[in-house]
């Protein structure tokens, strides 16, 4: 592999880590708003968290498509 290419790679990698990081924070802050608005009761946390994950990634698929 070619030292331009190794680089690329290296950034791209960078890249996607970045944006993963980014996305699970954007879910985890979801998660906890949808957690206020139901008055902080407990129990639901699976539940906010798959509704959070699916709206980033509409979000997501969303300004793909843009």
């Amino acid at each position: 592999m070619k030292a331009t290419s190794k680089a690329i790679s290296i950034a791209a990698a960078r890249h996607q880590s970045v944006t993963a990081a980014q996305t699970e924070e954007t879910v985890r802050s979801r998660a906890y708003e949808l957690y206020e608005q139901r008055g902080r009761a407990e129990g639901h946390d699976l539940e906010d968290w798959l509704q959070a994950e699916a709206e980033a990634a509409n979000t997501k698929r969303k300004a793909a498509s843009a």
